[in-house]
């Protein structure tokens, strides 16, 4: 029969790869959480930017119309 001992060296360096994984999985999460959240909160001031700038031309073009009808009375007149 083979001998079914492992080499100590062998399991030595197994348990210090897994050690190693395990420990360095809460900050690779960490990580991961921190570039998901500045992702989103990037895509939400962009989002914001936009919707103002839409809101913008909105109230040039109501300025300008409001302009157009003082403008009409004052000729009316």
């Amino acid at each position: 029969m083979a001998d079914d001992t492992v080499n100590a060296q062998i399991t030595d360096a197994v348990t210090q790869t897994n050690v190693k994984v395990v420990a360095e999985a809460p900050a690779q999460a960490m990580a991961s959480l921190y570039q998901v959240v500045s992702s989103a909160t990037g895509l939400s001031v962009q989002n914001a930017t936009h919707s103002q700038q839409a809101m913008n031309q909105v109230t040039t073009a109501v300025v300008s119309k409001g302009v157009q009808l003082i403008m009409e009375i004052g000729s009316k007149s």
